[in-house]
Order: C-alpha cells, then structure tokens, then sequence
C-alpha cells in the first residue's frame, strides 16, 4: 500500500464562501480531516470547512492538540506528538486534510507539523487561501499597497514602536492589543480594524479610538503610510 498525502489546506479568514475551489475539492474527497484543537466543535478552521462542504462533517477528525504557550517545550512536544499520529494515518494509504485558518504559509501551526511529517519521508502539499488581512482590506475597501509601497506583515503589537517606523503599509495581527494601541495614540497615527473578520460576530473601526480595549484575537489592524 502506497503512503498517504498530507495537504496543508488554508480555509480563509472565516467566510466559508472565500474557500477556493481547491480547497473545498480537497476537503470533499479526503479520507480524513486533521484539525488544530482537541475539539472539533470549537475549532474555528473545522466549522469553516463543514460550513463550505457539508459532507466534511461525516470525515473522520484527527483532533491534534496545538496548545496556545509561548513555552516551547509543550510546543514542540505538541508537533512532534500530532506529526506522529498524522504519520500513522499516511501510514495507512489515508489522505489527510489539515484545515488552517488563513492561509497554511503565514503564522500557521501547520508550518510546524509539515516539517515534522516531510522529514519523516511523507508527501506534504500546501495549499493557498485567503488570508486575514486582505480579507480586512477588502472589508475596508482599502488597497494594501500601491505603486512601489511597502507592506509590513507583523504577529501582534509588541514591538508596536519600531513597526510603526517602518515605511509603508503596517498590518497588525492577533495579541498585544494595548502595547499597539499606546504606540498608535503615542505617535498620533491613523489606524482601522476588522475583528472576525468574514464572521457573524465581524466588527469593523474605522479608526484607532475605535478599537475597543477588549477586542478580540481574531482583530487585523492596518496602518496606512497614504492614501490611494
């Protein structure tokens, strides 16, 4: 029996609808699902893929604990422990579907596991979606860029200061809410933000004061140098 693929598969910022047809193709006819938390009913990415392609709620789930520390012992325990139970359904001829939110190449747990699981000689494919903050510009009706600006991608606003220096476009993702917006007030910067975004529960600022203190994590703040 030949190894199974394992496919790496973004299923966007949360709209089931901005799935790509590949995506949603993938899902459909995979032998079983892998997802980033011990429980499928709260995994966000899982409830974006059956929202999608219905049929996903009848796949087998291979629930892989991906715990939210920055200690990178339990971490790299995680991926070795979730990368190892993924082998064993390769193993087996299975082909697995790992959902992400976003896409599988920007800040995604999926990075992690697809080294584990390729170093141990298994086919691993990625595959493209829809990110956050295009999603959040297109809210905004916003270009991220233009001509010869730059854009910045950051993973949360520790560093709020020195990202602001920056020329170009900032883009703000996830954590350290109140360091970003002290930085922002401190430098008199211009700032909007869409929270959950493509959801339900979507919230958009059209500016810095906006952005309420208790904001959740799935909050994509962009900073424009200019205007279009």
């Amino acid at each position: 029996m030949s190894s199974g693929i394992l496919y790496g598969v973004g299923v966007g910022p949360g709209d089931p609808e901005l799935l790509t047809c590949r995506a949603a193709r993938l899902i459909g006819s995979c032998d079983m699902l892998a997802i980033p938390h011990r429980d499928s009913e709260k995994c966000f990415a899982y409830r974006i893929a059956c929202g999608a392609v219905p049929e996903a709620k009848d796949k087998p789930v291979l629930c892989i604990d991906m715990p939210m520390t920055h200690d990178q012992s339990l971490r790299e325990a995680a991926y070795e422990a979730g990368a190892e139970r993924i082998a064993a359904a390769l193993c087996a001829g299975r082909t697995v579907v790992f959902v992400t939110l976003g896409d599988p190449s920007v800040y995604s747990t999926f990075a992690y596991l697809a080294a584990k699981v390729s170093a141990a000689g298994y086919d691993v494919q990625w595959v493209p979606g829809v990110t956050s903050f295009c999603a959040a510009a297109a809210r905004l009706k916003k270009p991220l860029c233009t001509d010869r600006e730059e854009l910045h991608i950051l993973p949360g606003g520790a560093n709020a200061e020195e990202a602001l220096a920056l020329s170009g476009t900032k883009v703000f993702m996830k954590g350290e809410l109140n360091a970003l917006k002290n930085a922002l007030s401190e430098r008199d910067v211009s700032a909007q933000a869409v929270e959950n975004c493509g959801t339900e529960d979507e919230r958009v600022y059209g500016s810095r004061e906006a952005i309420p203190e208790d904001a959740g994590y799935y909050l994509v703040t962009i900073v424009k140098e200019k205007e279009a």
